[in-house]
């Protein structure tokens, strides 16, 4: 059977599923789960039905325990109801989880499984959300991949209807819920397949109704409790099962077979990881490449967590392993282990029977809030298992220099497929790169046989902050899971990003480099900063420039630079031949925009086309001429604490900082922000002093505080320079005085709310005010 190839992420892939095999959904939105919630929300609006011909009910609550309480309510009515959440939201719906599994009742909540806040809060992956409702009852069965949070979202679906056990079906929150990958789709066939509508109407039947009126719910005293807490062993017992014919007979329709502990390896491995999650992609593809080399290693990749099934479990690992290392992507403070860890070493002395060595078991954390999880580390970990006394509870991916438990490895082990374009993308939230990057992948995921996959790595200030875009493309499929630490395409669509963070490290040795500047070809070589510039030299990078702001402005697109810098990669990169790399994004664009009207299509049209004339290639000197380098991340005067930390993480090195680096609760100096200049407003307020009327609305208005007004005696002018604007100041009980207004340039966003709230109109020129939008850099200089 052919099916559909489609280009999406774990988000909308689980959302698929659930909106097409549910009645009820009840949402409330929470990062990085929110878009589960949005699709299944839009395809309702959109009238989109389920499987058997409805629409589905979407009701978005007021908190995640109301959106919890609703689920609970209509699965007591005998409606299919699903939910989506994470983190805190989880947490939040803890109490009702636990009667729903009390009560045998079937439904599927799907997790973007993220950190929970303790000494600070991350809105970054891991699974502490998850592991702390493995008390529920609830199953808990784990997608590594996107392609697997379509399938075992149909799984859980599927499976909770004959076991009558609910299933939290989850998987990274960001790694893999905003990972774009190009995966098989289901169909609604596969869907109806595998959902028995026998059990649906069985699920109908145990429903609250007047028409067969009995009570669920009760309270019960000392003399029973503990009795009526028992009688569930045995859906539990058959629940690992149930899910494995589940797998089994998904396999037989669609041919992905999944087992509830998959391996993959050497078949005599003597070197075991066991790992669930994202992090089984990364320890896949470098245990297949290890294995490729002789190493006998192996991972076991979890799927169903709970129940944990020994029985598979065991029968799963290879015989021959001798050394386990079992990693967790949590932390549970005072612990003997993490959950996975003591999961496994129970399954091992459970099943010690003397006909096989007990294995040597160590278990280590890793990856906490999105922290990097690659292929060198999962080298760093199976090197410290060849040790005679391998380090137990260990951490890899830091430097713990206070409990000293992180494991050594080398950063720069690779197992990236040369036959793989590797790009990185940096902009500005907001500015349209993420937005292109996306496009950029459905575009070669739909029209090629490539495989392709997108990652995007945001800061938390959103919008106004730094992106960066992580695209492959490639004929294999791809299972890396982790940042691209070599690239064959780097792109800056921000110029002052240059004087603000190192970039080209991660460019590969003759790779493209592809410029937004301001200024032209034959200019832009001495606005490189010494470093940039050596770099360029050294790795002898292809340097290509192109004004994207100025073709944007003359095409009628305003600040969005997506749609100019897409074609620049498309043009330069060979993923596709030009001319059907330009077809390609006209129809994307067609697709994309036809709803806004003709007008905004032809404008995109017509970047497009402008772009390949004003894209330029710069004949790369061979000698570093600038004289000027990268500023400092803050000023000299900063206190120690933002010299030594602050800064680190603003220059984006706080992965490297050492554990005894940070705060052991949290608490920070306060007054530290005012030391991050990030300069990112490529235009700024400007002061006509001559009109101004001093009312200081601009000042009010301002989101950042970057402008300020200034009542002073003049004897303050005293060496002031030549064109620092002052006027005298119009109160009356100010008579005297001077009075300045000033902009922080490298505070400013851009946002222009200060122009617009400005009620002063230059009488010579209407579209003048007080304040004025201007080009930041000839200021600056």
């Amino acid at each position: 059977m052919s099916r559909s190839m489609v280009t999406l992420d774990a988000n909308e892939a689980a959302a698929y599923i659930a909106h097409h095999v549910s009645e009820v959904i009840a949402i409330y939105p929470i990062t990085p789960s929110s878009a589960m919630g949005e699709w299944a929300d839009q395809w309702s609006a959109e009238n989109k039905k389920n499987i058997w011909g409805t629409t589905p009910l979407v009701v978005e609550m007021q908190s995640e325990g109301g959106a919890a309480g609703a689920v609970h309510g209509a699965l007591q009515t005998g409606s299919l109801t699903t939910t989506f959440t994470a983190s805190q939201g989880l947490m939040l719906m803890l109490p009702n989880m636990y009667k729903i599994a009390g009560e045998l009742t079937a439904t599927v909540f799907h997790i973007a499984a993220r950190a929970l806040a303790a000494q600070a809060l991350s809105i970054f992956g891991d699974h502490q959300d998850v592991m702390a409702a493995r008390a529920t009852g609830w199953a808990l069965l784990c997608s590594n991949s996107v392609q697997e949070a379509m399938d075992l979202a149909l799984i859980a679906h599927a499976a909770t209807l004959k076991a009558r056990v609910p299933i939290l079906h989850f998987f990274d929150g960001f790694r893999t819920s905003s990972e774009v990958m190009k995966i098989e789709q289901l169909d609604e066939d596969d869907m109806r397949f595998m959902i028995d509508d026998e059990l649906v109407r069985a699920h109908r039947a145990r429903a609250l109704s007047p028409d067969n009126p009995f009570m669920r719910g009760a309270a019960q005293n000392p003399d029973v409790y503990f009795q009526a807490r028992e009688t569930v062993n045995p859906f539990y017992a058959r629940m690992p099962q149930i899910i494995q014919d589940t797998m089994n007979q998904f396999a037989a329709r669609v041919g992905r077979q999944y087992h509830l502990f998959d391996y993959v390896g050497a078949p005599d491995a003597e070197r075991v990881m066991v790992i669930m999650g994202s992090g089984g992609e990364v320890a896949q593809e470098a245990v297949e490449f290890m294995h490729a080399r002789g190493d006998k290693v192996g991972v076991l990749k979890v799927h169903l967590y709970r129940p944990f099934s020994v029985e598979h479990f065991m029968a799963a690992l290879p015989k021959t392993a001798q050394k386990i290392a079992v990693l967790d992507r949590t932390k549970e403070p005072g612990s003997a282990g993490e959950p996975l860890y003591q999961d496994v070493v129970t399954a091992l002395m459970e099943s010690a029977d003397g006909a096989r060595p007990m294995p040597r078991v160590i278990g280590g954390r890793y990856g906490l809030a999105s922290k990097e999880f690659t292929p060198a580390m999962v080298k760093g970990v199976f090197d410290e298992l060849k040790k005679p006394n391998p380090k137990n509870h260990f951490t890899i991916g830091i430097h713990d220099d206070v409990s000293h438990t992180s494991l050594p490895y080398d950063p720069h082990f690779s197992t990236e497929d040369p036959a793989t374009t590797r790009a990185i993308f940096y902009g500005l939230g907001a500015d349209g790169t993420v937005g292109a990057n996306k496009n950029s992948i459905k575009i070669i995921g739909d029209e090629t046989a490539l495989y392709a996959q997108g990652y995007f790595v945001y800061d938390s200030k959103k919008s106004g902050s730094t992106t960066t875009s992580h695209l492959r493309f490639g004929p294999k499929p791809i299972h890396s899971s982790y940042l691209i630490r070599s690239a064959n395409f780097v792109a800056c669509h921000q110029f002052n990003f240059l004087e603000r963070f190192e970039m080209l490290h991660v460019a590969d040795h003759g790779a493209i480099f592809l410029l937004n500047s301001p200024f032209a070809p034959d200019a832009v070589w001495e606005r490189l900063p010494r470093s940039v510039q050596q770099t360029i030299v050294e790795k002898q990078l292809k340097l290509y420039v192109i004004d994207a702001y100025k073709v944007a402005r003359e095409t009628g697109m305003g600040g969005r630079i997506n749609t100019v810098m897409q074609t620049c990669f498309f043009a330069i990169s060979g993923v596709l031949p030009r001319a059907e790399a330009i077809a390609a994004i006209k129809h994307s664009i067609g697709k994309t925009y036809g709803k806004r009207g003709k007008v905004v299509v032809e404008k995109n049209f017509a970047a497009v086309d402008a772009t390949l004339a004003n894209l330029y290639e710069v004949q790369v000197p061979t000698n570093v001429t600038s004289a000027f380098d990268l500023r400092p991340p803050v000023a000299a005067g900063a206190p120690a604490f933002v010299q030594n930390v602050t800064a680190e993480i603003i220059a984006g090195r706080g992965d490297a900082l050492p554990v005894s680096a940070l705060p052991v609760d949290g608490t920070y100096p306060s007054g530290t922000a005012k030391w991050e200049k990030r300069n990112i407003a490529l235009e700024i307020p400007v002061w006509d002093e001559d009109i101004c009327i001093q009312c200081g609305k601009c000042v009010f208005v301002c989101p950042h505080a970057t402008i300020r007004a200034k009542v002073y005696d003049p004897q303050c002018l005293d060496g002031a320079p030549e064109k620092f604007k002052h006027v005298p100041a119009r109160w009356k009980e100010f008579e005297g005085l001077r009075y300045t207004l000033q902009v922080s340039p490298e505070d400013c966003t851009g946002c222009t709310l200060c122009v617009e709230v400005c009620p002063v109109k230059n009488k010579s020129e209407t579209r003048l005010k007080a304040l004025n939008m201007m080009p930041q850099p000839p200021i600056r200089a």
